[in-house]
């Protein structure tokens, strides 16, 4: 849908609102309650009858503390140390998070021929107005200029590429690259024998240097498809005859 909903504002707006029924049937109108009232639920309920007993208050700085990492490395121990608490549960909490689609993982895309592919996953939550709720974003405005804007715009969008294979009922091969080299593709999809590689970017002015890093991936075995950089300009374009220009509201 074109419109307000196409430039930064419109589009942070949608991040901010979130993606949750009751948010997206337009059923609750005050956001903060919403979001509120489901952590609560979340945690009195669905957690606790998960885990006989466990400590709600911890549970709830935890969560925070890994919606401040949205987009992010995994770091099992920097979450340990920032909520007071072993690695140990940091992981079965964590397994928590997962086994109740609140979070998932994007695993690094490795190859026998890339020899220097880094190991760790990245995190990413399925709804990213859980993400501003818990990280104390007040407004969509004051998320846009954010210290987390680029991660959230980031997570938003890889969020709604894997919901779109999760609701047509089909596998999706979704990874990240980066190597030891610091390189790093943000999105790798493999589908049909080829690699796709995607590139998410805030600003609206890009092009064929963001595209540039899409050639690590010829020295894999596998070959390189189409690539896209999913960024906020207006409408669709090509970067050159192998890689687009897409609009993140099309998404």
């Amino acid at each position: 849908q074109r419109g307000a909903q196409t430039d930064a504002v419109g589009i942070y707006q949608r991040i901010w609102n979130g993606a949750m029924p009751g948010m997206a049937s337009g059923k609750y109108t005050n956001r903060e309650i919403f979001y509120r009232s489901y952590i609560q639920s979340y945690i009195e309920r669905d957690v606790s009858d998960m885990v006989e007993r466990i400590d709600k208050l911890g549970f709830l700085d935890f969560i925070r503390a890994v919606a401040c990492r949205c987009g992010q490395q995994l770091n099992i121990h920097d979450i340990a140390s920032d909520v007071g608490c072993s690695a140990d549960t940091v992981k079965r909490w964590l397994g928590i998070l997962e086994n109740s689609d609140i979070i998932f993982y994007l695993r690094p895309y490795s190859n026998n021929l890339l020899k220097r592919t880094i190991k760790t996953p990245k995190l990413y939550f399925f709804d990213t107005g859980l993400v501003a709720y818990l990280t104390k974003y007040s407004s969509s405005e004051i998320l846009l200029n954010g210290a987390i804007n680029g991660a959230i715009l980031e997570n938003y969008t890889i969020s709604e590429i894997r919901k779109s294979y999760i609701n047509a009922g089909m596998d999706c091969l979704m990874y990240y690259y980066r190597d030891r080299d610091s390189k790093e593709i943000d999105v790798v999809i493999e589908a049909d024998g080829k690699l796709h590689p995607l590139e998410i970017k805030k600003s609206t002015r890009s092009g064929t240097e963001l595209a540039s890093t899409f050639k690590v991936l010829d020295a894999a075995s596998v070959p390189r498809g189409a690539g896209a950089i999913l960024c906020l300009r207006e409408g669709l374009s090509a970067v050159d005859r192998q890689n687009y220009i897409i609009p993140i509201w099309m998404i």
